[in-house]
């Protein structure tokens, strides 16, 4: 890429879609270069967001569907102390992947 486009602008911003039930959202931010994220919605409008940071090579999920301010550990792929649907079960497994590159 070409840096004489590069800003510090925002490219992505996404509105909490759950009712004030569900908790206060995370407020989540790219500021570390070692951090990857990932975001999904659902067809119900349920929102999600993965977290890695590879400096310690631990993961989390926020889901606001399952208390917005609660992160929910993340190992080899699945969240093992949530129940979640097929499609986001295939999201969170490809963020992991995506997160973790060729590390094993």
């Amino acid at each position: 890429m070409d840096p004489s486009h590069r800003t510090n602008a925002p490219i992505f911003l996404v509105r909490n879609h759950h009712a004030a039930a569900s908790g206060t959202p995370p407020l989540i931010d790219d500021a570390s270069p070692s951090r990857y994220l990932g975001y999904f919605e659902n067809e119900y409008g349920e929102q999600a967001i993965f977290i890695y940071e590879r400096d310690t090579d631990t993961a989390a999920l926020y889901l606001g569907d399952a208390a917005w301010q609660t992160p929910h550990a993340v190992i080899d792929g699945v969240a093992p102390d949530l129940r979640v649907a097929e499609p986001e079960l295939t999201w969170l497994r490809a963020c992991w992947h995506a997160a973790r590159g060729t590390r094993r």
